[in-house]
């Protein structure tokens, strides 16, 4: 997958965000995920620590360093939809659940425990425990959700859930 391209598992359920619905990138990056929905018609912000390399003209970026101690940018702001792949800071799942509308998608993907075996990020406090998203999206309706090796080259966990009961319609 080219580095400049959206994440197989955001794409496959960025149909699930409401039509024209606000979208928060969380540790943006380069912006792949930010060009994306905005390609898509949603209003998007991104979140990072170094906006310096971030691509997404006509989206809101914000600069915020959430792991020394900077208050979370947003407060009271909610979005239909919430993203984050590459990317581990546990003091911030109140943060990312508050974040979400009623009847806003989670999609997260990341490293997990066992990727120490391919390579980097190998540190426990970088990979999610077995079942750790499921417990972040306690209480949400479960779209889908992977705990695995990928392609022989990292071990991953993702997923996607709606805030609130479901079922949802999937598309």
């Amino acid at each position: 997958m080219p580095v400049d391209q959206a994440s197989p598992w955001v794409a496959r359920f960025a149909p699930l965000v409401r039509p024209g619905g606000s979208v928060l990138d969380v540790a943006c990056g380069g912006g792949r995920h930010c060009r994306a929905f905005l390609a898509r018609g949603h209003a998007v912000t991104g979140i990072d620590r170094d906006l310096g390399f971030t691509q997404a003209e006509g989206a809101e970026l914000i600069a915020a360093d959430l792991e020394n101690g900077e208050p979370w940018p947003l407060p009271g702001r909610r979005f239909d939809a919430v993203v984050v792949t590459n990317y581990l800071w546990r003091p911030l799942f109140p943060a990312l659940r508050a974040a979400l509308a009623e009847g806003g998608v989670l999609i997260y993907e990341t490293f997990a425990d066992g990727n120490a075996a391919y390579g980097r990020p190998s540190r426990p406090d970088f990979l999610l425990k077995r079942g750790e998203l499921l417990e972040l999206a306690a209480g949400m309706t479960i779209v889908a959700y992977e705990d695995g090796i990928v392609e022989d080259r990292a071990v991953i966990q993702r997923l996607c859930a709606v805030n609130g009961p479901g079922p949802i319609k999937l598309r």
